[in-house]
């Protein structure tokens, strides 16, 4: 008994764990929706947080105050990233629930060809950026070739909960384009999660051709036993818990599902987020009644989301800006994760016989980076491949492209027609949540407040 109560948190470091959890949560809260006031996403408001309160601001001006409430010593900060960790593979899993797969059945081949040119040319750009970058940028704990590996997977990626709640907000779900890029934003969240699990391994292993074709072969075999053994098993699950008339036991169900996903892969030595994303497919796939599971998501999306955002933004360091280089570096890389992710959902559309507009519209909702580009750039962080310098400059990305998306969205959706296909569409969409038909000019005509998207993550 004795060697249990030893590992117990202590008085004073329990009151500061409890009191750095409730200030960060609070402020989060306040600052994302002053965000959404002023037609911004809630995600900027909650990495907001972090930078008032981490070394940016807070313990520039007033370290002595940073360092009591949110001390650097590790103990202290691992219990804030435990429920950091829990709070982004739960956001992943939600995320990973909402997907929807008949679409992608029905529209891949566009999807795909979106999908293909948003994903290869930001990472053939990233990957030229990371081996170029100057040296100031790296850690020096790792090799370059890790380093522009991360540098290319944090290009190429996109963002689902920020571009599905965009969309959401500005009543573009039922349009063409918006269907489009959903899909194709489905499309890079699978391979994004599954090249972050090769670059990870790699930087802790090494790049070895054994090691890579391993964690290959690993990815591919988690995502068949999955599908083949998996759905069915988490069917089961799932509906035994949905006998009750309560939603907690669905609610448990869920959450053991995609925790179990997570450890999984981390036990295969991927990301753990890989598998708390296939899990929350499969949940999303068998759940008898997803009702139930909406205390889950209002959770995550309400308390777990933004103290996780919270803590991501206290590791941002906006003073290494002050650096000719860096900010020259930070230019750099948001310039090229722009165009490039841009440019080639913008191509992929043109392939797939789209207008010029509607190419526009996709490569702006393509460009959304959102949580995923955070959880990208602290997996780099954590591994030890991205110093504090270019961490601030990924999260800068995924702010920067989070708040360009919808303004883009409007003015291109505004040139592109309504078909009868959309406006059938679009009636069913409004049966579901009570909203008459929006009409021609509506949806694109919302106002600021939504159309800026009040995505938490």
């Amino acid at each position: 008994m004795g060697g249990v109560g030893s590992t117990t948190v202590g008085g004073h470091k329990l009151l500061v764990f409890l009191l750095a959890i409730t200030v960060l949560l609070v402020l989060a809260r306040c600052f994302g929706w002053l965000a959404r006031k002023a037609g911004m996403p809630a995600l900027v408001g909650e990495l907001l947080t972090g930078v008032v309160l981490g070394p940016s601001i807070l313990g520039h001006l007033a370290p002595g105050i940073t360092d009591w409430l949110l001390p650097a010593e590790s103990e202290q900060m691992h219990l804030l990233d435990a429920v950091g960790q829990i709070g982004v593979l739960l956001l992943v899993g939600v995320t990973g629930a909402h997907l929807d797969l008949r679409l992608l059945r029905r529209r891949g081949g566009t999807a795909a060809k979106v999908s293909l040119g948003g994903l290869l040319i930001p990472l053939v750009f990233g990957l030229a950026l990371g081996a170029f970058l100057p040296t100031v940028m790296e850690t020096g704990d790792k090799d370059r070739v890790s380093f522009a590996l991360f540098v290319g997977v944090a290009m190429c990626v996109s963002a689902i909960p920020v571009i599905a709640k965009t969309l959401t907000d500005m009543r573009l779900l039922h349009r063409n384009v918006g269907q489009l890029i959903l899909l194709a934003g489905t499309l890079d969240d699978v391979v994004g999660w599954f090249l972050l699990s090769i670059v990870s391994a790699v930087a802790i292993s090494g790049l070895s051709a054994g090691q890579v074709s391993l964690t290959f072969v690993y990815l591919v075999g988690f995502v068949i036993l999955a599908a083949l053994l998996g759905r069915p098993l988490v069917g089961r699950f799932m509906k035994v818990a949905d006998r009750s008339d309560e939603s907690g036991p669905s609610v448990a169900a869920a959450v053991t599902v995609v925790l179990a996903g997570a450890v999984t892969t981390h036990v295969l030595r991927m990301e753990a987020v890989f598998g708390a994303f296939v899990a929350g497919i499969l949940i999303g796939a068998v759940a008898p009644n997803k009702a139930k599971l909406a205390p889950l998501r209002t959770l995550v999306m309400s308390v777990l989301a933004p103290i996780f955002l919270a803590t991501a933004g206290l590791r941002m360091d906006l003073t290494a800006l002050a650096d000719p280089t860096v900010a020259l570096a930070a230019l750099a890389v948001l310039a090229i994760a722009i165009a490039g992710k841009f440019a080639g959902a913008y191509a992929g559309a043109r392939l797939s016989r789209m207008s010029r507009w509607e190419g526009i519209a996709i490569g702006a909702g393509m460009n959304a980076r959102g949580v995923v580009e955070v959880i990208v750039a602290m997996t780099g962080l954590r591994l030890g491949v991205l110093n504090p310098a270019m961490y601030t400059v990924f999260v800068l990305v995924a702010i920067v492209t989070s708040l360009m998306a919808p303004p883009m969205l409007r003015r291109a959706m505004a040139k592109v027609e309504h078909s009868d296909e959309e406006r059938l569409r679009e009636m069913e969409h409004g049966a579901w949540i009570g909203l008459a038909p929006s009409g021609d000019k509506q949806d694109t005509g919302t106002s600021r407040k939504a159309g800026a998207g009040e995505a938490t993550a």
